[in-house]
């Protein structure tokens, strides 16, 4: 999950820097991956503009520019083919280190014309992989100024690794929320203003599952959005979806994916004209065939769930939407859907297809359901503002999946867990600061859990919670009493007569072997036969369906493999479990051994002879 310093700062209002907030983030419990700040790495980076740009006496494709950097002005040999007299452009002097390749700018003869630096690339700045040109800066950027911040990439980008539990952390306001609840600023307004529909939507929503499946999308809510101009996004969105690793695509798509990373809302925009009737959520066909964005085919089966018209499936609920149906620089009318997707149908989907995506990582992980309606408010008036149009109002099939659900905390239960005795006003406010309902009584509290934590589940999250705010730095350091002056015995006395085995048995000559602790039924009979308790409902291999009587059967099949490669001479053992029956006391550690073919030590005066009885 990547978000740019000043994009947390439109939720957050603090003054901390990005390595404060990297450190309390990791103290919180979000693991910072790391902090890229273009600022440092490109900061001997300036704006320069090209003076003159005549053509190299000794090559063809370079040109000879003079550069003035605003201190002075020096002469650069430039291959790039955009370079021409007038251009503000980035120059990077001697000394330079170029990120893009790791090389040191040093002062130098060119075809036998001296050039004093570079003007660069793109790609040579690892802003993208464009490589044909330099870049080409407005002509109002102020000679000498640092290119980091003319070209907006001066903005550290922070990367913090999201484990699975923290779904309402995937996105810059989650973020936010928990580092309000840290001390670290003030949590702005998340509220959304809703856009008034000036006219009923041609496209009714509805929700078609068999019964059992109704959980599969309980909720899915779409809005018809006519007269827009689909083009380039504005700058100010097209550099905080590329300083997150994301490729601007359109206004429209965009817009999608802003709302996505900023409010943990994914959302998809159909081209209205592209589509068929109205649009239904339903579990697809067996053997339905499907073209993503991706530009690969997929087949889906029953248990997948897809948005679709009255003709066919239009978008891979959760995961991705469909090619037939995207937005181009033609499309004027679209059709937005929001919708709440199952997490375990939604990561089932996506490993069954082997499909990730943004969207997928979010739905899986669960997001807000309450967020619907304000999701689809917040992407009409984006889209109204970037792209003109007028707006239907909403189109609604079911409603919130049950959520609501409250767990006591006893006074008592942070310090008996933790060791660490929180003030009750201190786990009041913590709680409060996250989202949590709180209401005193005898006792504790009874916390009621906000929409968008899916992960808490139990008294024990609720003080997890509370620690994790209140810092596991703050937890002290207690020593365990010993019960004597000397240690205990590390092994007991099962533990110790396995290892005496092994040494003894390594001793005669043996090798160690381990084995599975399973065997097939046929040799399972061979060897006295099994208790029908001990056959397995689920084997991993249909030859290794019983819990092994005996060690015996997988030594001998070990040494008959051996003998398959030319070994003749086997000396094996094996310490482990044997089972009787399913019940504990039907379970048996054992050792066996087994030799076969000729007995050693190999001596020169006489022939090896073969292993018998008095050998075992």
């Amino acid at each position: 999950m990547k978000f740019t310093l000043s994009w947390l700062k439109d939720h957050l209002d603090t003054t901390a820097d990005a390595a404060t907030i990297a450190e309390t983030l990791t103290r919180i419990g979000l693991e910072v991956e790391g902090i890229e700040d273009k600022a440092k790495s490109l900061a001997a980076f300036t704006v320069g503009q090209v003076v003159s740009a005549e053509r190299h006496p000794n090559a063809d494709k370079l040109q000879v520019c003079i550069v003035d950097t605003g201190k002075e002005k020096v002469q650069v040999v430039c291959g790039a083919p955009n370079a021409r007299a007038g251009l503000k452009i980035v120059f990077a002097p001697p000394g330079t280190t170029i990120p893009g390749s790791g090389m040191e700018l040093k002062a130098a003869k060119i075809r036998g014309v001296q050039s004093h630096g570079m003007i660069c690339s793109e790609h040579e700045l690892e802003l993208s992989d464009e490589h044909d040109g330099i870049i080409e800066l407005d002509a109002d950027a102020e000679l000498g100024a640092s290119a980091a911040e003319v070209l907006g990439v001066a903005d550290p980008v922070i990367d913090v690794s999201i484990t699975p539990n923290r779904g309402d952390c995937t996105s810059v306001y989650g973020i936010a929320r928990d580092l309000a609840a840290a001390g670290l600023g003030t949590l702005r307004s998340g509220d959304v203003a809703p856009v008034p529909g000036r006219y009923k939507s041609p496209i009714a929503t509805s929700l078609d599952f068999p019964k059992g499946a109704e959980n599969a999308c309980p909720m899915f809510v779409g809005r018809f959005i006519r007269g827009v101009k689909n083009g380039p996004s504005p700058d100010w969105v097209q550099k905080r979806l590329k300083a997150i690793g994301l490729r601007p695509i359109s206004a429209l798509v965009d817009v999608t994916n802003l709302i996505s990373h900023d409010r943990g809302r994914p959302l998809h925009v159909f081209d209205a004209a592209k589509l068929n009737g109205n649009m239904r959520a339903r579990l697809a066909e067996k053997g339905e065939r499907f073209l993503a964005l991706d530009g690969c085919e997929y087949t889906l089966d029953e248990e997948i769930i897809v948005i679709a018209d009255e003709g066919a499936a239009r978008g891979i609920a959760g995961v991705m939407g469909g090619e037939q149906t995207g937005c181009t620089e033609t499309t004027t009318d679209v059709f937005v859907e929001s919708a709440y997707f199952d997490p375990q149908r939604t990561a089932a989907t996506g490993r069954k297809l082997n499909l990730q995506s943004d969207a997928r990582f979010r739905f899986e992980r669960g997001i807000d359901p309450t967020f619907l309606e304000d999701g689809m408010e917040l992407a009409t008036k984006l889209v109204l503002e970037i792209c003109g149009g007028e707006a239907s109002e909403l189109v609604i099939a079911g409603g919130e999946p049950e959520w609501r659900r409250s767990y006591f905390l006893r006074r008592s239960r942070v310090k008996d867990l933790a060791g660490v005795d929180v003030p009750g006003a201190e786990i009041e406010k913590i709680l409060g600061d996250l989202g949590f309902s709180i209401e005193a009584g005898d006792g504790g509290w009874t916390a009621h859990v906000p929409p968008w934590r899916h992960d808490i589940a139990g008294e024990a999250d609720l003080v997890e919670e509370v620690i994790r705010i209140h810092g596991f730095d703050n937890i002290p350091i207690t020593s365990l009493a010993r019960e004597s002056a000397l240690p205990g015995a590390v092994l007991n006395t099962a533990q110790r007569r396995r290892a005496t085995v092994r040494r003894a048995l390594a001793g005669r000559g043996l090798a160690e072997a381990v084995t599975y602790s399973f065997i097939s039924a046929a040799e399972a009979e061979r060897f006295g036969g099994f208790a029908a308790s001990v056959r397995l409902v689920n084997p991993i291999s249909a030859d290794l369906d019983v819990m092994r009587p005996s060690l015996l059967p997988n030594l001998i099949s070990a040494a008959g493999r051996k003998a398959d490669r030319g070994t003749n001479d086997v000396a094996l053992f094996e310490v482990g479990p044997q089972f009787a029956d399913e019940t504990p006391a039907g379970e048996s550690t054992v050792a066996a051994g087994l030799r076969a073919g000729a007995m050693g030590p190999r001596n020169w005066t006489a022939p090896p002879r073969p292993v018998d009885a008095y050998d075992a």
